[in-house]
């Protein structure tokens, strides 16, 4: 195996543990809200390389940063104008060099975000396919005759509202857009577009990238035959969507999630096999059976190495459904390998969604030690470990395209995509020397990792004590999952492996009794920072509000 990643991670040992991703702590930084460095009020990758000892003293086995490509920001960075460039409003390729030089020193692996299904209408690949229909790229995209009195090619319809289809006037055709007018969809059925997204996720490699997540990657292939989709039936539901947006009334089986996906999968992961030790996380979006998505996309070796859904991006918040959840995953998935979260740049945050924003010195705690005690790997979302709140930004200050769409009934993602507060005072609580791009809401700037890293019973210190235990115990990391059935609003089960870990969580914020006297011989495991509670074989463990604990137990052959 040939790893052209260069020589700074293979001095440190990065390169030596191609499972390095099993049971890994991910942390999805938003660079636009991270650090400022340059007083313009966004935030930009030397601001990353200015908090890397944060990151490392957090615990994170790896950081996800959301793209910094070259854009006109329609989406903010979600619409690439050059895969092989970064844009000046995050800095040069050399401080991206840098970055990943100051992460590698710290034993930090670096995931970038890597947007394929589609392009920003301004990328040069774009404006040649837009300018007639012989030229070099004119099947770069997906483009499509009207119907006979001028209609679009079918019924498929955009997440962020409206038809799924734009009038080019040069080409006189629709093209293909599941995001915004400005993001046209790529051709992924013609073999020069998948050897071209192929060449830019190589062009990262080289500079020493650890692996990619995947934006939207059941998106990048479409029914060749154009059908339209049927409605949704009854009892069906798609992750992730509004029920408020009309997208959520189709069955999406003809504009994405097909067959061929895998194929390009396959040469994908033949691509990330050149290298050593990469990993990639794929997001299933918008799917109305993600374990079986799933299960085929992360099939053992052969295609992304794991992948999450929405099933746990929701507002729905119980024991029981987060047990179907992971049950249903376990099922289906076989040899794949999953990844949770609890909050990302698009939803809203898990405070907010969950607890109602309701005590969330208790709440941020229980839900980040549960978060990182299912079976596989998780990403924290920036501010998770400060138990920060969704944020209220008014309407004229909103930045999001999909929140001004949908307003008032859906608010878009700018709540959850506010600056991170470094301190408590100061015009941005520390982001920035500038107005920042969004507001940093004062209920933040009283959260700020200044605050708490003086505070040692704080959310943030919570999160560096329950990492760093968490790093000992590898059934946590590793292990197997089994549920036990307890009343609601328990949620019990184990972390099996040679020494099983029975993990326990209160979901409420009032005190619970739960029974384990079905366990033989069980001890209480200290060291996570929890408060301790009285328990034993053929007893109870007490649990106050929002309370965990943790034990070991004999294994019965």
């Amino acid at each position: 195996m040939t790893d052209k990643a260069g020589t700074d991670a293979q001095t440190l040992g990065l390169k030596n543990d191609p499972d390095w991703w099993r049971g890994a702590v991910i942390y999805q930084i938003y660079p636009r809200s991270f650090q400022d460095t340059n007083a313009d009020g966004v935030g930009d990758l030397k601001g990353i390389a200015r908090r890397m000892d944060y990151i490392a003293e957090l615990g994170a086995d790896a950081i996800w940063i959301s793209p910094f490509f070259r854009s006109p920001m329609k989406d903010f960075g979600y619409d690439v104008s050059d895969y092989n460039a970064v844009d000046p409003l995050f800095g040069a390729l050399e401080d991206f060099d840098e970055m990943i030089a100051a992460a590698h020193a710290r034993g930090v692996r670096v995931m970038i975000d890597l947007v394929i299904s589609h392009t920003s209408d301004q990328h040069a690949w774009f404006k040649e396919s837009r300018a007639d229909r012989t030229n070099p790229k004119a099947e770069w995209y997906v483009w499509a005759d009207a119907k006979p009195e001028g209609s679009p090619p079918n019924n498929w319809l955009s997440i962020f509202g409206g038809s799924a289809w734009e009038w080019d006037t040069a080409r006189r055709q629709y093209y293909l857009h599941n995001f915004l007018i400005s993001q046209p969809d790529l051709n992924f059925h013609n073999p020069e577009v998948q050897d071209a997204v192929l060449d830019a996720a190589r062009f990262w490699l080289d500079r020493g990238v650890d692996g990619f997540r995947l934006d939207t990657v059941n998106f990048y292939f479409h029914d060749r035959q154009l059908r339209d989709n049927p409605p949704l039936p009854k009892g069906k539901s798609l992750t992730g969507v509004e029920d408020n947006n009309p997208y959520a009334f189709q069955d999406h089986v003809h504009d994405k999630t097909q067959p061929e996906n895998l194929a390009f999968l396959e040469r994908l992961r033949g691509l990330m096999d050149e290298y050593s030790s990469i990993s990639s996380v794929g997001e299933i979006g918008a799917d109305t059976d993600p374990p079986a998505t799933t299960a085929a996309y992360t099939e053992d070796g052969k295609r992304i190495h794991m992948a999450y859904s929405f099933d746990l991006l929701t507002e729905e918040y119980s024991a029981a459904h987060i047990r179907d959840v992971v049950e249903t995953f376990e099922r289906s998935v076989g040899g794949g390998w999953p990844c949770w979260a609890f909050s990302n740049h698009d939803i809203r945050r898990v405070v907010t969604r969950w607890n109602k924003g309701k005590d969330p010195d208790r709440f941020a705690p229980m839900a980040l030690a549960l978060l990182l005690s299912l079976r596989g790997s998780a990403c924290v979302y920036q501010g998770e470990e400060l138990g920060l709140s969704e944020a209220d930004v008014p309407f004229e200050l909103l930045q999001d395209p999909f929140g001004k769409r949908f307003w008032p009934a859906y608010k878009g993602r700018d709540g959850c995509r506010t600056p991170m507060p470094w301190r408590e005072g100061g015009l941005a609580a520390g982001f920035s020397d500038a107005a920042p791009w969004l507001p940093v809401p004062p209920e933040h700037a009283a959260r700020a990792v200044g605050v708490q890293e003086t505070d040692d019973g704080s959310v943030l210190a919570h999160a560096r004590r329950f990492i760093a235990w968490r790093r000992g115990h590898d059934a946590l990391r590793r292990g197997g999952i089994v549920f036990h059935d307890r009343p609601e609003p328990i949620l019990a089960f184990s972390r099996t492996g040679t020494a099983p870990i029975l993990c326990l969580f209160n979901l409420s914020s009032a005190a619970q009794k739960v029974d384990v006297s079905d366990f033989d011989g069980l001890s209480a495991l200290d060291g996570h920072g929890f408060a301790a509670s009285g328990g034993g074989a053929r007893g109870s463990i007490a649990l106050g509000g929002y309370g965990v604990w943790y034990g070991v137990y004999n294994k019965k052959d």
